[in-house]
């Protein structure tokens, strides 16, 4: 079959509107409701200062790792920016029909994670409360704007970025060292995996319907992919420490996201591919190269501190950053 056109946005959303219908109807068979309130150690919890003459915060409160801190700090406040991501994803993809249905169904399950967290940062004096609430102002107040040339492009972006998530959200739980905090990220996770799967099993269909186009826009967005927190302040400080600790680091990248992702969707094995697609996965080729090197070195890194006993330090190669 010739490859569909992916002239307009408009080509490529009413070609894939059936699989739309078709993942939207087995999200909602398959995706469990909850309580953010359920997951919250309201019982630890204290009064601040302020009104109700609390008790302030101080660094000594927070029985967390740094590097966990800051992971939940920059999760947290990209899970603020809602507001934006809504805009972007309604703005390309539509709201109406079962397009709309998504995205409205996206951003109501999202919108329980930033509820979440910042009760049980709160609730556990994790953060500082005023910079987390000074930060959410200056990042929220700036927003997300993608400069994602298409659709497509866009869609591939969603399905990098849910995967990048729910793998993140699993190592902030596995090494906060609060059983608490771990089944809280377990079940965020939860919702980002079957967000994951919603957008991977429609670029499938659009890997399909526009092979050589959608090819390319994997590849540009797996070359220069960045997560939407990256223009949190202070964030570069704060990435090196989560990937020193390994919550999300090239190898996670690697080995966790863009490999297992590429290997479902089959694209370097996809037949039928034009002079465009081809010289796209060749590109694509070389990135996995680089990023299996980088991947590599930052795993003998991490092995050879743990042998010395020295816990997470800094990397050269970490401070290269994945900014995932």
């Amino acid at each position: 079959m010739n490859e569909a056109t992916a002239d307009t946005a408009a080509d490529v959303l009413r070609e894939l509107a059936p699989s739309v219908e078709r993942l939207l109807d087995r999200h909602l068979t398959v995706a469990r409701d909850w309580l953010p309130h359920q997951y919250v150690p309201w019982s630890g919890a204290r009064d601040y200062d302020g009104p109700l003459d609390g008790t302030p915060w101080e660094p000594p409160q927070s029985a967390l790792p740094r590097a966990v801190q800051d992971a939940l700090l920059v999760n947290l406040l990209t899970e603020d920016n809602l507001p934006s991501y809504h805009f972007e994803i309604a703005t390309r993809f539509g709201r109406d029909g079962a397009w709309g249905t998504w995205v409205h169904r996206w951003t109501a399950e999202e919108d329980r994670h930033s509820c979440v967290l910042r009760s049980y940062v709160h609730a556990r004096r994790v953060l500082d409360p005023a910079l987390l609430e000074q930060l959410r102002m200056r990042h929220v107040g700036t927003g997300y704007r993608s400069a994602l040339p298409t659709v497509l492009h866009a869609l591939a972006y969603v399905t990098v970025q849910e995967l990048a998530t729910r793998q993140a959200h699993r190592n902030v739980g596995a090494r906060c060292g609060d059983p608490v905090g771990e089944h809280l990220m377990a079940r965020i996770a939860a919702d980002e995996n079957l967000h994951m799967l919603f957008y991977r099993d429609l670029y499938a269909d659009a890997l399909r319907a526009f092979p050589d186009a959608a090819v390319t826009a994997l590849t540009d967005v797996l070359r220069d992919f960045t997560m939407p927190g990256a223009t949190i302040p202070g964030f570069r400080a704060r990435a090196l420490r989560v990937a020193a600790a390994g919550i999300y680091d090239f190898d996670v990248h690697h080995e966790h996201v863009v490999r297992p992702l590429l290997r479902a969707l089959g694209v370097m094995s996809l037949s039928g591919l034009g002079a465009d697609g081809e010289r796209a996965r060749e590109r694509l080729g070389r990135y996995l190269d680089r990023l299996g090197e980088q991947a590599a070195r930052t795993r003998e890194l991490s092995e050879r501190r743990n042998a010395a006993g020295n816990g997470p330090g800094r990397s050269r190669t970490e401070e290269q950053g994945v900014t995932a």
